[in-house]
């Protein structure tokens, strides 16, 4: 069988690839060394001209699978990292046959767990981890996906404001139904409770957690975590006909909780004295299109969250209050945005994307204002930060990105 390439948005340059060569010999001059997660195959991440790759060997069927369906919960608008290729009829230079081959894009920005421990993140930071996993999870419970395989190890971390955003990297175990039971979605929730468990030891026999480290209280909040969200999303609320104001409430609720809702399923009781209300289908991003429409900025929904707080801010202070928000909008991005963006010294984008990098600013403009006991400028803030703080950072992307304004 001759070397088959099934590719979406093929770049030709995939094809120089040293295809006939087992993965784990493919040669320096095309390997990054970048930091991988752990998995039951042989992955590497390659250069192909200025893109960078993830690639898994494994079985022929087993990777056109995960080819189909990493590429149908992208059309469903999931996270989840972007399925490139599928690489099959791969022979070495004897003839004998070498297993196929998934392409998929690198997530710029992002980190496998175990990298974000050995790049010293707090233990104390694992709660944002296990919070974001949820969230992921939630998100593919909803749209009918059992993932049969939920772990750490299976996700990739990309910075969000003071939390995380989780993408899913392996879907090689898992099935797209047209609503997931509570069979499978318990299921799913038992595995990543065993798989969460053992690679907590695992960080704890390393020493990147703390030998006292609770970690039964974090594989139980998964649960608590994953319970009350998914109600909050999926629950059925009862109210009375004069209270209609809890429409409007729940509503709030979930734009709080960064989802949109894109239907109401809404009945009254015969008699007309009581009204049922249950979300039918719901998007995580709220805050991230908002920030979109009114900038044309795109981040993670945290970030987004902080950053239209900053726009309101603004717009108080400049005393635009009676102007529309898209009038402060554009005002702030020029006026505050890019300016402090545009000071990032020469490597900073490699290490942060912007929208996060102006998070962090924030965040450190406030703590040198409690030590100065007065409100800092922004500008002396980021001047502190690009100084103190970034430089120290290590890189997060490969190849920064062209541009971020």
């Amino acid at each position: 069988m001759a070397l088959r390439i099934l590719a979406s948005r093929p770049d030709p340059a995939i094809y120089t690839l040293p295809w006939s060569l087992p993965l784990e010999d493919w040669p320096d001059d095309v390997v990054v060394p970048l930091t991988r997660g752990l998995s039951r195959h042989v992955v590497r991440i390659v250069r192909v001209r200025n893109n960078i790759y993830a690639v898994k060997e494994t079985q022929a069927d087993i990777a056109r699978r995960e080819y189909d369906m990493l590429r149908e919960l992208q059309r469903l608008g999931l996270p989840t990292v972007v399925a490139k290729s599928v690489v099959t009829g791969r022979k070495d230079r004897d003839g004998n046959d070498l297993n196929a081959a998934l392409m998929t894009e690198h997530l710029t920005y992002s980190l496998p767990y175990r990298a974000l421990f050995e790049r010293g993140l707090a233990a104390d930071r694992l709660p944002s981890l296990i919070d974001a996993l949820v969230v992921l999870l939630v998100r593919l419970h909803l749209a009918g996906f059992y993932w049969g395989d939920v772990s750490l190890s299976n996700v990739l971390f990309v910075r969000d404001a003071a939390g995380f955003a989780a993408y899913l990297v392996d879907a090689e175990t898992g099935e797209l139904k047209p609503e997931l039971s509570d069979r499978l979605r318990e299921y799913d929730l038992d595995v990543a409770y065993q798989n969460i468990y053992g690679e907590l030891l695992d960080l704890q026999a390393s020493e990147s957690l703390p030998e006292a480290f609770p970690i039964d209280a974090i594989v139980e909040r998964l649960q608590s975590r994953y319970d009350a969200l998914w109600r909050e999303l999926t629950e059925e609320q009862v109210f009375s006909a004069e209270e209609m104001w809890h429409i409007e409430q729940r509503i709030e609720r979930l734009h709080d909780l960064g989802f949109d809702v894109e239907e109401l399923d809404i009945t009254t009781s015969e008699d007309g004295d009581t009204v049922a209300l249950r979300p039918r289908v719901v998007e995580l991003g709220h805050h991230r299109r908002e920030l979109r429409t009114l900038t044309g900025l795109d981040v993670q929904d945290a970030q987004a969250r902080r950053i239209l707080n900053d726009i309101s801010a603004f717009r108080a202070t400049r005393e635009l209050g009676d102007r529309p928000i898209e009038v402060a909008a554009s005002r702030w991005l020029r006026e505050v945005y890019e300016p402090i963006v545009s000071m990032r010294p020469p490597g900073a984008a490699a290490k942060l994307t912007a929208a996060q990098t102006f998070h962090e600013i924030l965040e450190h403009r406030w703590v040198l204002s409690q030590f100065a006991g007065e409100w800092v400028k922004l500008i002396n803030a980021a001047e502190s930060y690009y100084e103190d703080v970034i430089q120290h950072r290590p890189d997060e992307a490969v190849t920064p990105p062209s541009s971020e304004l």
